[in-house]
């Protein structure tokens, strides 16, 4: 892999991660357009391939950690105040985000195998692009009742890291989904992305770390160090897709996203239908 293609996909990832857009269906997007214009440097296969696509969710993972870096001390203190008895908002934060997060940590084990063979699907992409972004859109019409991860109810919790464990459909979009369920369930923008990117750190730990022991056992020397760059560049286009959006939703709507989501899906469909994506 040159180093021009890890740089375009870092980018790529980094900045569609933490958007309700779906970072899958950009990848792919992005490694067909090097091929068009003759930049990618050899097919990869669709182990490597996800190998490198969960070493930028790494990346992304870092600008998580520090960007919302207060919340992570709050449910690190929360953490303290379980062990000592005391039920405090920093503990309620954390047993809400441990809550949304166990559901998608048992389904993704259990359907590893499964996910791995379908998500190069660019058919089942283009469709959920599509699908979703119209949820996205009838949930955001939804009244904001909940403002704090600590008034939240455990209920709430549960449903929203139920609805994560569809985002194992590629094209879903984890982040979106996430966004979408905390939307129905009340809660107001601002506070459905920082819970939506909240989940992405253990989520993104663990896919990490299963994939980090593959790469070991395989002694693919070359595309751990592809990875380890890619990653690099995706922790910087990730900080600032999140600031862009964090401040975006202090006022703005979620629309701008369904129109784009809506608009990548029909171009999915357009080079599907004129044989420019492979399929499978």
């Amino acid at each position: 892999m040159t180093f021009l293609e890890q740089l375009l996909l870092a980018l790529i990832q980094g900045a569609t991660e933490f958007l309700p857009v779906s970072s899958s269906a950009h990848l792919i997007l992005g490694r067909t357009l090097m091929q068009w214009l003759g930049l990618a440097s050899g097919e990869m296969s669709a182990a490597e391939e996800l190998a490198f696509d969960v070493a930028l969710h790494l990346g992304s993972l870092g600008a998580v950690l520090i960007y919302f870096r207060g919340e992570v001390r709050m449910m690190g203190a929360g953490l303290f105040d379980l062990a000592t008895g005391v039920r405090s908002a920093n503990a309620c934060t954390l047993i809400n985000v441990a809550a949304a997060t166990a559901p998608i940590l048992g389904a993704g084990f259990l359907l590893r195998g499964a996910v791995t063979d379908m998500a190069r699907s660019v058919e089942l992409i283009a469709a959920t692009t599509i699908l979703f972004g119209l949820l996205l859109w009838s949930a955001d019409r939804r009244a904001e009742e909940i403002r704090h991860i600590d008034k939240m109810k455990l209920r709430d919790a549960l449903l929203i890291g139920a609805a994560q464990c569809v985002a194992l459909v590629p094209g879903v979009s984890r982040s979106g989904i996430c966004m979408t369920a905390g939307r129905f369930l009340g809660l107001d923008r601002s506070l459905s992305a920082r819970f939506a990117m909240l989940l992405s750190i253990p989520t993104i730990l663990a896919a990490g770390l299963l994939t980090s022991f593959d790469l070991a056992r395989a002694g693919n020397v070359r595309l751990t160090a592809d990875a380890a760059t890619g990653a690099v560049f995706a922790f910087f286009s990730a900080w600032a897709a999140i600031a862009l959006l964090m401040r975006w939703l202090k006022t703005g709507s979620y629309l701008p996203f369904v129109l784009y989501r809506l608009g990548l899906g029909a171009l999915l469909v357009l080079l599907l239908a004129g044989g420019a994506l492979r399929t499978g």
